[in-house]
């Protein structure tokens, strides 16, 4: 069974309210207790006033502390009603007989406007199951026989199901972290295959003993509990991994990465430590940058020798009608700073040429956006980012069409295999000659800030030789191979670096 399957399994088993039903009732005085059950993140941002905030890992343990009969009626709440299925049948399972999930969860509450408040949170004890009572509901491992196990050759997924401010302080090496609101959700994506073995791991093992199950009910054959959880496994003279922690303020920023098996806390933190330089600050750097600003990458440097014209403004998002005559580099960084504060922006007004290209681009890029309007610019680019080893996203837009493909030096081919001599400039208009669409290099932008991510967490399957061809008239994609070319003169193999050349010449520019 794969985890839609069970939620819809749920939805018929488990009473559903709407959110109007849950405001009648408790403006009507009804014995009812509301708990929001989402991570401690989601409930500072605000919650129903009369509801208990309880995290879903940690129901079971408080909720009897609050509600001591188990016939009372209580209404659970997450962010969209999933969440609060599952914690509805986790609370039958140990006796509550009254117990329905608001449907749409807060999103709906605050989607039909009803009121709601911010309230401080208390801090989470630092053992939240140092006074709850074990259970024995699956089969356990030892600390040593897990040691062992990690040792062998088909190693166990292990999973660590505490709360995040606990995981931060270290877990098993090797375990992949998941806080137990979230783990039926995101188990599916550490690993599909029901025989795997699969070592839930808790404080002292009662939250996992409580998550196993779920597994099970998923379809998972080997799944067992570490005994006496991760105080079993220091106190047997174990190590921990002890992870690279994000702010708390970054955590409430990224939240949305980190919900992605393939971002999570690691992958954000390795985007706050990445270095990115964006060739223009126009049609297609302007929503690059914007992205890979808002998604933390940690430094973006800014090349643009121009200034804000009225005639960007069609296009070029990062500007205003109030910084007409604004170099455009100080225009980019006003909005990217008012998005992200926490963003180094480095700039440089001015042309890029020969002369300052090997400065500019050995600073220790990570990845290079080519955003240039001219052939002479995109040459050069190519060229540096060839000589310096760093992956370039090319996009370019013509009126309605546009472009993007990835060069990776050495990996793939470089824009010179694709395109070996310019063409003639009569041939090539700019933007200002020709015109583009303005919302397609917001499209072309955007892919390319895609890519760069991407290439930064080495995940998923980049454009390297690969184009994607836009026709926004058509809204048709077309995806074309590029082969590397053995005899390029740049990236060829055995091939001595020729220097930088007289590009404007080479273009035919006068």
């Amino acid at each position: 069974m794969h985890f839609r399957e069970r939620l819809e399994q749920l939805r018929g088993l488990i009473l559903e309210v709407t959110a109007e039903e849950v405001e009648e009732k408790l403006m009507s005085g009804a014995d009812v207790v509301v708990v929001d059950c989402r991570q401690r993140d989601e409930i500072a941002e605000g919650r129903i006033e009369e509801a208990y905030p309880i995290p879903f890992g940690l129901l079971e343990m408080e909720l009897p502390l609050v509600v001591e009969q188990r016939d009372q009626e209580v209404i659970l709440v997450c962010a969209g009603g999933t969440r609060s299925l599952y914690a509805a049948q986790n609370l039958r399972e140990i006796g509550f007989t009254n117990v329905a999930s608001m449907a749409g969860g807060f999103g709906r509450w605050k989607q039909m406007g009803a009121q709601f408040r911010v309230f401080p949170l208390e801090p989470l004890p630092e053992d939240p199951e140092a006074e709850a009572e074990a259970v024995s509901t699956v089969p356990t491992i030892t600390a040593a026989e897990l040691a062992g196990r990690l040792e062998g050759e088909e190693k166990p997924l292990v999973v660590d199901v505490r709360e995040d401010d606990e995981t931060v302080r270290g877990f098993v090496p090797g375990a992949v972290t998941c806080v137990r609101g979230r783990f039926i959700m995101r188990l599916e994506s550490f690993t599909e295959d029901r025989k795997r073995p699969i070592v839930v791991v808790s404080s002292r093992g009662v939250r996992a003993a409580y998550a196993a199950p779920e597994a099970l009910a998923l379809g998972y054959e080997d799944v067992v509990v570490l005994e006496g959880g991760l105080k079993a496994w220091q106190e047997a003279g174990y190590a921990l991994e002890v992870p690279r922690a994000l702010t708390p303020q970054a955590k409430m920023r990224y939240s949305r990465h980190l919900l992605i098996p393939e971002i999570g806390e690691e992958g954000q933190y390795r985007l706050l430590q990445s270095r990115v330089l964006l060739m223009g600050a126009g049609g297609l750097g302007s929503p690059a940058a914007y992205y890979l600003a808002a998604a933390g990458v940690g430094t973006l440097g800014i090349i643009d020798s121009d200034v804000v014209d009225r005639s960007n403004l069609q296009r070029q998002i990062l500007h205003n009608d109030q910084r007409v005559g604004m170099p455009k580099v100080e225009s980019a960084r006003q909005t990217l700073h008012a998005l992200n504060p926490d963003v180094k922006i480095k700039t440089w007004n001015t042309w890029l040429t020969r002369e300052n290209v090997d400065g500019i681009f050995g600073e220790g890029w990570d990845v290079v956006v080519d955003g240039g309007d001219n052939f002479p610019t995109r040459y050069l680019i190519n060229d540096a980012c060839v000589h310096h080893n760093i992956p370039c996203v090319h996009g370019s837009v013509y009126r309605f069409e546009g472009q993007v493909t990835v060069f990776k030096p050495h990996a793939g081919p470089c824009y010179r295999c694709l395109y070996p001599e310019p063409p003639p400039p009569e041939l090539a208009p700019s933007c200002a000659e020709a015109g583009v669409l303005g919302v397609l290099p917001g499209i072309i932008g955007m892919m390319q800030a895609t890519e760069a991510i991407k290439v930064l967490l080495g995940v998923g399957e980049d454009l390297t030789g690969r184009l994607i061809h836009v026709d926004a008239l058509q809204m048709k994609f077309r995806e074309l191979k590029v082969q590397r070319d053995p005899a390029c003169p740049v990236c060829a193999e055995g091939v001595v670096w020729p220097g930088y050349v007289d590009y404007q010449r080479f273009c035919g520019v006068r």
